[in-house]
């Protein structure tokens, strides 16, 4: 029988129907491949990858005074102090009796115990182990020279000595009255040196910088005011000093750049990163993040005239900078981010069953995170 005009429109309807389902079909395989690879590129951008971190248990405890030097680990257990590799491994021991204290350099180390002075290289070799003229409040050390302040808290005395211990400057006069703070060397050579102290006689409570030319002549002396001093970055032949309201910028002579001022009230310094050319990155806290037992939501960055806030994937216990990659260590994550970008990549911590994260103390130079759980001290490898 010929077709009907009835049965020809039906026929044409039906075909444009099943058109449209698959168009319809075909638009929704696409909104959910789309859908996959956004889910997929956010899962990269906040999950990372599991196979780019390992860990290692070191032969430590959290309360052994745990310090990153260069690529080895430093700890101290009330008789000795003990140089590890980034693994575990030990690599020297140095017995310096009790009551110990120590501070590092990129190559040194200064270790005090009573009115005992040690100097010892990175093999652990002392190249000096004398008993001064009195107790030694604090030391530092830098590439060529160590200082210590010896004597009575209001009355102290500076003493520079070389590397293998020999005498090079002495002051016994200039700190009278004054409690010492802090000290370090800089310059190209480390021919410079500064000084913070706190003058607590006056009517009211005033903060000190002092620097000079070791062994030859003091160079610049600043009054701070009265908001604490408590970190000294030097960079690019300029020393930033950071206090609880402000970081100010001086020369050698500590002459100020009014122009390098910032205020950082709100926040503190937290770690650093100087290349061999080009600004600093200067990486700051929220000052409620004052103790390992709490925790930071954001950071600051500070290099050149760039000030750069990040908002953390969820509450971390500490942070620090190497190279261009920001770490931050919440208890069950690492974060890393490009300092240019605001996105943090995420790493499980899986440590070991049901631990989690309790302290940070510092990334090694071969890029290495330590970390504590409970007593238990970690050393993770850094993804890239």
């Amino acid at each position: 029988m010929p077709r009907t005009k009835k049965s020809s429109t039906l026929n044409t309807l039906a075909r444009q129907e099943k058109k449209l389902i698959l168009q319809i079909r075909n638009w929704i395989i696409l909104i959910v491949v789309v859908l996959l690879i956004g889910l997929g590129i956010y899962a990269l951008s906040h999950l990372g990858s599991v196979t780019e971190i390992s860990s290692v248990v070191l032969p430590c405890y959290a309360d052994q005074d745990v310090t990153p030097f260069g690529d080895s680990i430093l700890y101290y257990d009330s008789a000795s102090i003990h140089c590890l590799n980034a693994t575990g491994g030990v690599r020297w021991s140095l017995p310096v009796g009790a009551n110990a204290h120590f501070s590092v350099s990129n190559t040194h180390i200064v270790v005090w115990s009573g009115s005992r002075l040690f100097i010892v290289d990175k093999e652990g070799r002392p190249s000096y182990n004398e008993t001064q003229l009195a107790e030694v409040q604090f030391a530092r050390i830098g590439s060529k020279y160590c200082a210590a302040v010896i004597g009575d808290d209001t009355k102290p005395t500076l003493i520079v000595r070389a590397l293998d211990g020999s005498s090079v400057d002495q002051e016994t006069e200039a700190y009278n009255n004054l409690m010492m703070l802090d000290a370090g060397f800089f310059g190209e050579a480390d021919q410079y040196m500064w000084t913070l102290a706190m003058d607590i006689y006056g009517t009211a409570i005033n903060t000190k910088l002092n620097t000079f030319q070791v062994g030859k002549m003091n160079t610049g002396v600043v009054s701070l005011g009265e908001f604490l001093a408590y970190k000294v970055l030097y960079e690019n032949s300029k020393l930033h000093v950071f206090t609880t309201q402000q970081m100010y910028t001086y020369d050698y002579k500590a002459v100020q750049d009014m122009s390098n001022t910032r205020l950082v009230y709100g926040w503190y310094y937290l770690d650093s990163y100087v290349p061999e050319r080009g600004d600093a990155y200067i990486l700051l806290a929220p000052n409620a993040k004052r103790t390992s037992t709490q925790t930071m939501t954001e950071l600051r960055l500070l290099t050149g005239s760039v000030d750069r806030r990040y908002t953390l994937p969820s509450a971390c216990l500490g942070a620090a900078i190497q190279g261009k990659n920001l770490y931050a260590i919440s208890r069950d994550y690492l974060y890393r981010a490009d300092v240019g970008k605001q996105s943090f990549y995420g790493y499980p911590l899986k440590l070991s069953r049901d631990s989690q994260v309790t302290d940070f103390f510092g990334l090694t130079s071969n890029s290495r995170a330590v970390v504590a759980c409970g007593d238990v001290v970690y050393s993770i490898s850094l993804p890239k």
